[in-house]
C-alpha cells in the first residue's frame, strides 16, 4: 500500500506581485498618483497550497522559481509554511513570474498585468509518478499544459482525485479535462470553452463531455455555482470590507481542496470556500488574509450574503 505522506499535492504557478494602490482608476489616458507600492508573493497553485497548509493539511508544492529578487521573495515566503518544497526547482539566470497589480482603493478590485518567462516552464518528464502518488488529492492549474496533463493522468491511474483552477483557454487543455474530478473555473471560462453563454448549459456541457464529478464556476462578488449529480447548487458570496480581491480565487481553490479532503458536502464546500475567499479580501496581497477554519465558520454563522437573483432557486 502506498504511503500517503501528503493530503494535497499542487503542480502549477507561483508569482511575485507588485501591488500598486491607487485612490481610483483614472479615465482612459488620464493620470492618478499612486498611494503605495508593495511586493507580495502569490500565484494560483502556490497560494492555494499555502492556504491548505494554514488550514492544517499536509501539503507539497511542485513548481519553478526564478533566481532574481522576485524569486527570492517567493522562495522565502514559502519557508516556514509547512509546505514540502522538495520538488520546487530554482531556475538559474531566469526571472521569476511577476505581476503588476493595480488595486482600486474605492472598491478593492484589481487589474493584473503579468509575465512568465519561458525558462520557468515545467516539462512532463520532470514530473515523476512518486511525486504525485504520495498525495490524497492533486491540485493543478492549466499553464504548463503538457506537464499538468501528465500529472493528472498519473493521479487518475492511481485513483487520486484531481481539482483544477482554470481561468483562460490553454492550448491542449482538452488533454487535461478527461482526468479532472473537480473543475472550478472563472466565470468566463465555461462560455469561452463551450461557446454557450448560458452558465447552466455551459457547465452541463463541460460535465457531460468530460465526465468530471463536479463542474463549477466562481462568480467573484456573487459566490459560486456548481453542478453535481445532474443538479445545480448555488452558494452566494459573503459581504466583507474588501481591501483587495487579489488571490481570492486562489484561496477559494485552497479551501475547496481542504473541504474535499475533509469530506464536506458540496453545499458545505462552496459555503466554506466562499467564506475563506471573502476573508482573504479583507487584507492586502494574494495571501494577506488567509483565515483559520474557526474564522471562516464565524463568518458563515453571522455573515451577510450577496446573491445573483437568477441563481437564487439553486441556493444552498
Amino acid at each position: 500500500m502506498i504511503d500517503k505522506k501528503f493530503d494535497v499535492v499542487g503542480v502549477g504557478l507561483n508569482a511575485t506581485d507588485t501591488m500598486i494602490l491607487i485612490p481610483h482608476f483614472p479615465a482612459y489616458g488620464g493620470k492618478v498618483p499612486f498611494l503605495e507600492e508593495i511586493d507580495s508573493p502569490g500565484g494560483q497553485v502556490a497560494s492555494a497550497i499555502v492556504c491548505c497548509a494554514k488550514l492544517g493539511l499536509k501539503t507539497k508544492y511542485i513548481g519553478t522559481i526564478g533566481d532574481d529578487e522576485r524569486g527570492r521573495i517567493q522562495w522565502e515566503s514559502l519557508q516556514g509554511t509547512g509546505v514540502n518544497l522538495d520538488h520546487v526547482q530554482r531556475r538559474k539566470d531566469t526571472p521569476n513570474q511577476s505581476a503588476y497589480i493595480l488595486i482600486d482603493q474605492t472598491t478593492g478590485e484589481r487589474t493584473v498585468f503579468w509575465s512568465r518567462p519561458d525558462g520557468l516552464r515545467i516539462d512532463p518528464e520532470e514530473i515523476t509518478e512518486d511525486q504525485i502518488i504520495c498525495g490524497r488529492l492533486l491540485h493543478i492549474d492549466g499553464h504548463d499544459t503538457p506537464a499538468v496533463a501528465h500529472a493528472a493522468r498519473i493521479a487518475r491511474q492511481h485513483g487520486i482525485p484531481v481539482t483544477v483552477d482554470v481561468d483562460t483557454i490553454y492550448k491542449g487543455f482538452e488533454n487535461v479535462l478527461p482526468n479532472v474530478d473537480y473543475l472550478i473555473t472563472s466565470s468566463e471560462f465555461p462560455e469561452r470553452w463551450t461557446g454557450e453563454s448560458d452558465p447552466f448549459k455551459a457547465l452541463t456541457l463541460l460535465q457531460e463531455t468530460y465526465g468530471m464529478k463536479v463542474a463549477a464556476m466562481t462568480l467573484g462578488a456573487h459566490g459560486a455555482l456548481a453542478r453535481l449529480d445532474g443538479k445545480f447548487v448555488y452558494s452566494p458570496a459573503f459581504v466583507v470590507n474588501c481591501l483587495d480581491t487579489t488571490g481570492a480565487g486562489d484561496v477559494f481553490h485552497g479551501a475547496f481542496c481542504y473541504a474535499v479532503v475533509k469530506g464536506y458536502s458540496i453545499n458545505e464546500t462552496l459555503e466554506f470556500s466562499n467564506a475563506m475567499a471573502a476573508l482573504n479580501c479583507t487584507a492586502l496581497g494574494a495571501r494577506g488574509g488567509i483565515a483559520t477554519e474557526s474564522e471562516a465558520r464565524a463568518l458563515i454563522a453571522r455573515g451577510e450574503r450577496r446573491s445573483r437573483p437568477e441563481f437564487k432557486p439553486y441556493r444552498t
